[in-house]
């Protein structure tokens, strides 16, 4: 038997896989740069979190839309305006501190974020989200930790880290701004309530920038949304690096 095509949590899906998968390659560009091994390996271990937790996503999509396409067709084969990550994902590496920064920021969201979506009324969803929410809380222990030895180190890491937080807090708003079918999901008990979360979230990030003697940022918004298809001009290159095999050799796997 058929399933019925549900249009809105094709895109829900889609924009969470997008959102991961983007994230995932940003931090697999710190294999072989990061500090210290050990942190190599932490790093290349929360990068493949995120790849994994989008292709989960993007076979949920898939199902739920009745696409023909493939999860490598939905990573490897759409140009960068038809991607509907947050922009903060897709921020160039920077420095250590702006990972950190990113990695904070995103796993303090993720965890309540996917603790309420594992409630959801679509099974494949909160399936997704129960396994994802236990990596996440890890990934929010750890980067806290680093937020707090950065903050709270030398003059240099404090300052460091404090760009880091100014520079990324201009996307941030988009963590808590639904899209119209996230709406309408919303409405099923199907999608979670962003803009509800944005409460808890800031009091995590209180709460931890003040025990690292860090300032929490005024910096305002950015006028780019990256589930409307407004991105930074960073996206394309990341896509063409990440791409490159799949658009050489098209249909080729290990």
């Amino acid at each position: 038997m058929t399933k019925a095509v549900d249009g809105d949590v094709f895109a829900y899906a889609l924009a969470l896989g997008d959102d991961a998968l983007i994230h995932g390659q940003r931090l697999a560009e710190w294999v072989s740069r990061a500090p210290t091994l050990e942190e190599e390996l932490a790093i290349a271990n929360v990068a493949l979190d995120h790849i994994g937790r989008a292709r989960l996503f993007y076979a949920r999509a898939i199902e739920a839309g009745g696409d023909a396409r493939s999860e490598d067709d939905l990573a490897y084969l759409r140009d960068a305006d038809a991607f509907t990550n947050l922009t903060i994902f897709e921020l160039p590496r920077g420095d250590f501190a702006v990972a950190v920064a990113r990695q904070f920021l995103t796993d303090a969201f993720n965890v309540p974020f996917l603790a309420a979506l594992a409630g959801s009324r679509d099974a494949g969803l909160a399936a997704i989200a129960e396994k994802a929410v236990k990596e996440s809380t890890y990934h929010l222990r750890r980067s806290r930790d680093w937020v707090l030895r950065l903050g709270d180190g030398t003059v240099e890491s404090r300052a460091r880290m404090q760009r880091a937080l100014d520079a990324t807090w201009a996307h941030c708003a988009e963590l808590f701004e639904p899209f119209a079918a996230e709406e309408r999901l919303l409405a099923r008990s199907v999608a979670v309530d962003r803009a509800a979360l944005e409460r808890p979230w800031r009091a995590t990030v209180d709460a931890a920038l003040r025990d690292a003697t860090l300032t929490v940022p005024t910096t305002p918004a950015a006028g780019y949304r990256g589930r409307s298809g407004r991105h930074t001009s960073h996206l394309e290159p990341l896509l063409a690096d990440m791409q490159v095999l799949q658009r050489a050799h098209p249909g080729q796997q290990w």
